[in-house]
């Protein structure tokens, strides 16, 4: 009995949580849409700026040109990743098309430099479509179609995939507005946009690979686990060249323990070979979780 009200405590604690969460995530996005995208001629790509391009022709209103356009993609989604990612997402798509069309009664809209515009847009929405990501769920449009994506295709991040497909709706802005610099700009907010969620959702985990080739093998690697937090494994190299049999250690580290590291190997060898090089996403122990879906 007590097991079963702990994990009905959990179990609302994180239904909680992901309603705090992608609310404030869907706040910030309208932020940017309202604040510094829609307000400059500026496309945000995907569906939103598919309800932009709208707002601009005909005078509709932007969160809800986003929602019904969402539709066909909630089916798909419905049926490749269940019921469970469809809840949440219908939320979060929900509340940021309601945060733009209320938002756009209310909030500041900032009509200087196109080029902050796109700048601060990009990084807002960065920011808002990252927070939501980090609870499984998405804000609808490319989101989904990146989430799809990335189920064939999990080396990409989620902002590179919403990068590739925006573009394409970059393309059509240009057309709409009759003006180059539509597409330039939004190229920026692509790019600032695509960093940001990457930001928010791998810069936790990223941290450096290191690679050490050494004659003392098993007295680094006693050290590095005796010293630091990080294991260390052990594969036997052999070069092309003299055909000598050295040890080769492999560890993964975070930036700021790199130099403890070299400081280590230094001790035991004066001449190793050292191989870094950055690891943008570490799933395990020490680092990030490895049941994310995202």
């Amino acid at each position: 009995m007590e097991k079963t009200k702990k994990s009905k405590s959990s179990a609302a604690k994180e239904i909680i949580l992901d309603i705090v969460i992608c609310t404030a995530g869907s706040f910030i996005y309208a932020l940017a849409v309202n604040c510094f995208v829609a307000s400059n001629d500026i496309s945000s790509g995907g569906i939103t700026g598919l309800g932009i391009l709208i707002n601009y022709l005909w005078d509709l209103p932007i969160g809800a040109s986003i929602f019904v356009l969402n539709v066909p993609l909630f089916i798909i989604a419905f049926i490749v990743l269940g019921w469970r990612f469809i809840v949440k997402t219908l939320f979060s798509t929900f509340l940021t098309s309601l945060f733009i069309d209320l938002g756009d009664l209310f909030m500041p809209s900032y009509s200087g430099d196109k080029l902050l515009a796109a700048l601060f847009g990009g990084a807002l929405m960065g920011i808002g479509l990252g927070i939501i990501f980090t609870r499984g769920s998405t804000s609808g449009g490319t989101d989904i179609l990146s989430r799809l994506l990335k189920k064939k295709y999990p080396h990409l991040s989620m902002g590179r995939l919403m990068m590739v497909c925006d573009m394409c709706v970059a393309l059509l802005a240009g057309l709409v507005y009759r003006n180059i610099e539509s597409i330039l700009y939004a190229v920026i907010v692509f790019l600032v946009s695509g960093r940001t969620i990457d930001f928010v959702l791998y810069g936790a985990s990223r941290g450096k690979m290191m690679m050490i080739i050494t004659s003392k093998s098993e007295e680094i690697s006693k050290a590095i686990t005796s010293e630091t937090p990080r294991g260390v494994s052990i594969l036997p190299v052999q070069g092309a060249y003299t055909g000598e049999e050295r040890h080769m250690l492999l560890i993964v580290v975070r930036p700021q323990e790199v130099t403890k590291i070299r400081k280590i190997v230094k001790r035991y060898d004066e001449q190793p070979f050292i191989i870094i090089s950055d690891a943008s996403e570490i799933l395990g122990l020490g680092f990030k979780s490895g049941d994310s879906d995202i």
